[in-house]
């Protein structure tokens, strides 16, 4: 468990990695790939009717070009859908990777993030149109927003701003920042990166 996570924190290469512990670089491999998945964070099954999600994207830079695609910030990245529990901001929920060209009002669905929360109270940004999320009050052209939806943008964006946190955190593992593990090793690692996080914020 050490090797795997010191491999997610460094992402350093094999070759570096394994003297570390003292095995090889094929020994290290089967490792990773062996207990990266069983680290996973399981999805959360039931929530209590006054609970309230934060969902958002965020992309990882991604060397696989089967599971990656160009996206506005990066050559080749995945896109994750992250649920957060607002309150005691711990992730609930991890979609499936998808290229990073895909935006986030499609992948909610796609990535299966949409089915794990089920009718949970969600909010996100502005990037979620037609979803049924919650999201901040949009100004038309030539209007100005009351004063009632301002205060509420405020606060939806304080609160929002909870998931913002977690990816920081997350991506102190640097796999985060340019990962070169293949098919669903991102997949494994995002989830595994997850677990590791509610164990860090629980204490």
């Amino acid at each position: 468990m050490l090797l795997v996570t010191a491999y997610w924190r460094t992402n350093l290469t094999m070759r570096q990695l394994a003297p570390l512990f003292g095995v090889s670089k094929s020994a290290a491999d089967r490792v990773i790939d062996d207990l990266g998945p069983k680290l996973a964070l399981q999805p959360r099954r039931r929530f209590a009717t006054d609970t309230v999600l934060i969902v958002d994207g965020t992309l990882v830079p991604t060397r696989d070009h089967e599971v990656a695609e160009q996206s506005k910030n990066y050559r080749y990245s995945t896109n994750h859908q992250v649920v957060i529990d607002a309150d005691s901001r711990l992730v609930v929920a991890v979609g499936r990777p998808l290229p990073g060209n895909r935006n986030d009002c499609r992948a909610w669905a796609e990535s299966g993030a949409k089915a794990a929360v089920g009718n949970a109270t969600t909010i996100a940004d502005g990037g979620y149109p037609g979803t049924g999320l919650v999201m901040p009050h949009r100004r038309r052209r030539g209007e100005e927003l009351p004063a009632w939806k301002q205060t509420h943008n405020k606060s939806h964006k304080q609160v929002r701003a909870r998931v913002e946190h977690c990816f920081a955190r997350m991506k102190t593992y640097k796999i985060l920042r340019d990962c070169r593990l293949r098919g669903d090793g991102v997949h494994h690692a995002m989830l595994g990166i997850a677990r590791l996080h509610n164990l860090t914020i629980a204490g």
